[in-house]
């Protein structure tokens, strides 16, 4: 009986230590999603050459972003103006809310383009602080390898996040901060500033820097249900 209680004390021994390190890691000991992905190095960056496409009108942002998103994701260097009209058109029609025209695509109809013409793991997510709107996106970001979408400007304008960097992995751990960020604006070209809307493409921000940029949604005529929330638009992983 000695010889039982010993086994049965290393058993549990081992199942708490099995425990622990699955809290502490944040997945499964051998989880397939993270062995697959590209070595961590300590940050990760999607964009490339190429992929940046200016909005061809002023209402298009939503619509460039899913065309650079596209670009990503299918390695493409699509920059057409038939392109950017047919993902606002569909995305138009799948508002949420009567949005006005001037005022282009809500958040409903940014997910659905995207899920649409890029992949349709994405989800809008609503958050209640910029800290849980960042730590998600990141970790989105990272097990899909995909780019996340951001509301900035309170909604009046949307970016593509497609990289950054970080204290550890996310992918493999929750234990992590975000120490900066890179991000996309389709606004360059047709309006370009050195700081703002927008910047030079796959710009590193500080997390406070970002922090001025993204901010609680907010749409003036139309109380939506996300309002004063976070919102992005996340490829969720498994």
């Amino acid at each position: 009986m000695a010889g039982l209680d010993s086994l049965a004390r290393t058993a549990r021994a081992l199942l708490v230590a099995v425990a622990l390190a699955t809290l502490t890691v944040g997945v499964a000991p051998g989880d397939p999603v993270a062995a697959a992905l590209p070595p961590w190095n300590g940050g990760i960056d999607l964009y490339r050459d190429g992929v940046f496409t200016t909005q061809k009108t002023w209402r298009w942002c939503t619509a460039a972003d899913v065309q650079i998103m596209r670009n990503i994701r299918y390695r493409q260097e699509d920059h057409s103006r038939a392109g950017q009209e047919r993902y606002y058109d569909y995305m138009r029609a799948h508002n949420r809310y009567p949005v006005a025209a001037s005022d282009g695509v809500d958040p409903a109809g940014w997910t659905a383009g995207l899920r649409r013409f890029v992949d349709d793991r994405y989800r809008r997510v609503d958050s209640t602080s910029f800290a849980s709107a960042l730590r998600s996106a990141v970790k989105s970001l990272r097990r899909t390898n995909l780019p996340v979408g951001i509301t900035v400007a309170r909604g009046g304008h949307a970016w593509v996040l497609t990289g950054f960097t970080a204290t550890a992995d996310p992918a493999r751990t929750n234990d992590f901060s975000v120490t900066s960020v890179r991000v996309v604006g389709p606004l360059w070209g047709l309006q370009s500033t050195s700081w703002g809307y927008d910047m030079r493409p796959d710009r590193r921000l500080t997390r406070a820097e970002l922090k001025t940029f993204f901010r609680p949604w907010h749409y003036a005529p139309i109380r939506m249900a996300w309002e004063g929330k976070w919102v992005s638009v996340q490829p969720i992983g498994t």
